[in-house]
């Protein structure tokens, strides 16, 4: 009797760990982003979290996790975790020198070089020249600094320039919770499985226990993931060389310098056209309207008046005048 009753606790103990179980699984499937992209760490595929919206700020964020963060409580500014991502795309004399450079600045910096590209671009006229694109990852509170570095490698601004941020703090805390639930249901399920003693039992706690072990991989891979990325922001240059944007030139004639001489020649040309107009409407009229109220409209006045007068003097003569 007695070892039937303990069956039956074993029992409801495994019905009760599978109903946490659902009920975990149905949370993480809830909660789980639509789409998901897969990144290589410590020997597993974990699904990466997807891209959050992007945020405003643009501040290095802080990468340290408060005890408060990690419970999900109240989160002051700078514990916010933001992931920040940054493309450039400079005009440089030489695109492999420059490349160089920037590798020798992200380590300088504690960061790494994730790829690096040198190819030939060859333009209009034939003429083949270096371009190369870099990829590095710098940590965040360096961001700015590593910037205001790449930016010097060209006398020129920027020809583009995109700074992005994910405040993925919520989902990173979301996280946590998750992660601290399944731990627990795991711990639930090893100790029934260790009271045990049925084969069918034994089979289906670990079965059980091998999927939450599975959805605990997963998760530790996300939070890994979003902690590395806020941790070392990615810097996307794109090394174009300055004679790729240099003008076509034949034999020392200059096409794009013809055309623009023949521009600026019009624009100057419309400008003075433009300038005799608002010289007309704005000074030579208004003159023009007071000479002709002074010296023109009191003589028309004046003679009007009088012809009207001489012309009722005349009908007044002929009415006086005897019928023949």
């Amino acid at each position: 009797m007695k070892h039937v009753w303990k069956q039956r606790l074993v029992s409801l103990a495994i019905m009760l760990a599978i109903g946490i179980l659902l009920l975990s699984a149905c949370a993480a499937a809830a909660q789980r982003p639509p789409s998901e992209k897969s990144f290589f760490e410590g020997g597993a595929i974990y699904p990466a979290p997807p891209a959050a919206t992007e945020a405003p700020a643009l501040s290095a964020p802080s990468y340290e996790m408060s005890g408060d963060l990690a419970q999900g409580g109240a989160l002051p500014a700078q514990e916010r975790l933001v992931i920040k991502d940054v493309n450039l795309t400079l005009i440089v004399p030489d695109p492999s020198i420059s490349m160089n450079n920037i590798t020798d600045l992200a380590e300088e910096l504690g960061g790494f070089v994730v790829t690096a590209n040198m190819y030939k671009q060859k333009l209009s006229n034939g003429v083949e020249v270096p371009r190369a694109s870099i990829t590095i990852r710098v940590p965040s509170a360096k961001l700015n600094q590593a910037l205001d570095k790449i930016r010097a490698e060209s006398a020129q601004a920027p020809e583009n320039e995109t700074i992005s941020s994910q405040d993925v703090t919520n989902e990173y805390v979301d996280l946590q919770s998750r992660l601290k639930n399944l731990e627990a249901a795991e711990k639930e399920l090893t100790r029934i499985m260790e009271d045990a003693h049925r084969t069918e039992d034994v089979l289906s706690v670990y079965s059980q226990l091998v999927s939450i072990r599975e959805q605990i991989e997963v998760i530790k891979g996300q939070i890994k993931y979003y902690e590395q990325s806020a941790a070392m922001s990615a810097v996307a240059v794109e090394l174009i060389a300055d004679k790729a944007i240099q003008p076509i030139e034949i034999g020392g004639w200059k096409p794009a310098g013809v055309v623009k001489d023949a521009i600026e020649a019009l624009i100057r040309a419309m400008q003075g056209l433009v300038n005799v107009l608002i010289w007309i409407v704005l000074y030579i009229l208004p003159i023009l309207l007071v000479l002709v109220l002074i010296f023109v409209v009191p003589p028309v006045l004046i003679i009007r008046a009088w012809l009207k007068r001489r012309k009722a003097r005349k009908q007044a003569e002929q009415s006086d005048k005897p019928a023949l």
